[in-house]
């Protein structure tokens, strides 16, 4: 069965600003896809998903999200983009002032939902699904890291996204917290979730066999777990 083309991106430059980040970026990525993205500090993993995201503009090549043009988008449509994406941060993001159901609530208030009946529903729904239901009248501060990341992940799923951005989800936690939130991830892609993850945990990737990008002087390359794991020293060096 052929599958639908989530990603594409065609000889396209990606910027910080004024530098040039990634050169003659060529990249597919079909629904259903768990992808890596590797690379040292700074070699534009970041980047490559700001400018999925439509945080960095594309301003050369061609390049498509969820059936949104990311050369010609328009500020109006970026909000319904994103509601087709979603997005995990290394630093959660979570409102610091509100418990953690508050949080989703906002969420789905600001994306339309009006029903107070269907958004608890939903709330309670993605909460189960990542094991936080009995956490969702805790303060942000009052959880665990690990915690708090299956808070950020339920926001990223509230709206049944297509695509789901991890921008390093376990850079701040501890290995074996980290282990849990990647078979999280594993489980919403075994779900049908569409996975791109941004990572410089050797861990994860050798414990995930699965297609993996790897960003160096300024390129991607494509490759595999396999490939890299036979010799991720002389690819990468000290990530």
């Amino acid at each position: 069965m052929t599958r639908q083309k989530l990603i594409e991106l065609l000889s396209v430059d990606i910027y910080q600003r004024e530098a040039l980040i990634l050169s003659d970026v060529n990249l597919q990525v079909d629904e259903g896809e768990f992808v890596f993205v590797t690379g040292k500090v700074g070699t534009g993993k970041s980047s490559l998903i700001k400018t999925l995201n439509a945080e960095l503009p594309l301003v050369k090549g061609q390049g498509e999200v969820a059936g949104f043009d990311l050369a010609e988008i328009k500020h109006r449509e970026v909000a319904r983009l994103r509601r087709q994406l979603g997005v995990v941060f290394q630093d959660f993001r979570l409102l610091s002032d509100r418990n953690v159901y508050e949080n989703l609530a906002f969420v789905l208030k600001a994306t339309g939902w009006k029903n107070k009946g269907e958004i608890f529903d939903r709330i309670e729904q993605v909460l189960n699904r990542v094991g936080m239901a009995k956490k969702k009248e805790k303060m942000p501060h009052q959880l665990s890291g690990g915690e708090q990341q299956r808070v950020v992940i339920a926001r990223a799923i509230l709206n049944d996204p297509v695509i789901l951005l991890a921008d390093e989800p376990t850079g701040n936690l501890d290995p074996e917290t980290s282990t849990e939130i990647l078979n999280l991830f594993i489980e919403l892609n075994n779900e049908g979730k569409t996975v791109m993850m941004a990572t410089h945990d050797f861990a994860a990737i050798a414990s995930k066999p699965a297609r993996t990008l790897v960003c160096a002087n300024g390129f991607i390359s494509d490759s595999s777990t396999e490939s890299i794991l036979l010799d991720f020293e002389k690819i990468l060096g000290k990530v």
